[in-house]
């Protein structure tokens, strides 16, 4: 029997606005205990981490001189190869992956594949280009989740120009969405689907990502 790990397919954003560094460093020490990881951008472009402080630059520099640290390109992804998706906390993903068609495929594929799929803060706008084949249902329209709110996201003082307000989307597209009014860890898991409210429901989503793959490989592995 084979003791390889098997594969977490962590999707990034490209944008300039970034991936969140803690958010990423938790995600990625957490999945490297069960999973291999390949990380996967627009284009394979390179990913500009924000919101650094001196041990989350310490880490990164480290991280940069591995090999799993290059990602590779969104279009080459065969999602049959991967046991599950992550999306990450990324303010940036906002203005790459919420309308990249690419991640759409992988997304619609996993979700067809019944895969389990994580996206946590931000990183939820990735979920939002996801159409069904009549291109107007939102494939995750019969979901109940979580993401950003309108009151968290006001604070922000790029607010009006934001291309997209999460909770409205989820909303607008027939999905029941759900939130912690102070703001605090809050994660919802509906089937193959687990999502987080902001970046502290990091560790939890994950967590919990991990727990839903142990357990359909289990019921794999189990006898017929």
């Amino acid at each position: 029997m084979s003791s390889a790990k098997p594969c977490c397919l962590v999707i990034c954003s490209a944008a300039i606005d970034g991936v969140s560094t803690q958010p990423f460093i938790q995600a990625v020490t957490l999945l490297n205990s069960a999973f291999t990881l390949q990380l996967a951008t627009p284009n394979g472009k390179a990913i500009e981490f924000v919101q650094q402080d001196d041990s989350g630059r310490r880490w990164l520099n480290d991280f940069r001189s591995k090999s799993v640290a290059t990602p590779t390109r969104l279009d080459t992804i065969d999602v049959s190869r991967y046991a599950c998706v992550l999306i990450p906390p990324a303010p940036g993903a906002l203005y790459d992956l919420a309308k990249d068609a690419d991640v759409a495929t992988i997304l619609n594929q996993a979700v067809a594949e019944r895969k389990p799929v994580c996206a946590v803060g931000l990183g939820v706008a990735g979920l939002c280009g996801a159409m069904k084949d009549d291109r107007l249902t939102w494939t995750f329209s019969s979901y109940s989740l979580t993401g950003p709110s309108v009151l968290s996201l006001a604070k922000s003082p790029s607010f009006a120009n934001l291309p997209l307000i999460i909770e409205d989307f989820i909303k607008d597209n027939g999905a029941v969405y759900s939130a912690s009014k102070a703001d605090h860890v809050h994660v919802v898991v509906d089937q193959n689907l687990i999502t987080g409210q902001n970046e502290e429901s990091t560790v939890v989503a994950v967590q919990n990502l991990i727990l839903l793959c142990n357990a359909r490989q289990g019921k794999q592995n189990l006898p017929s």
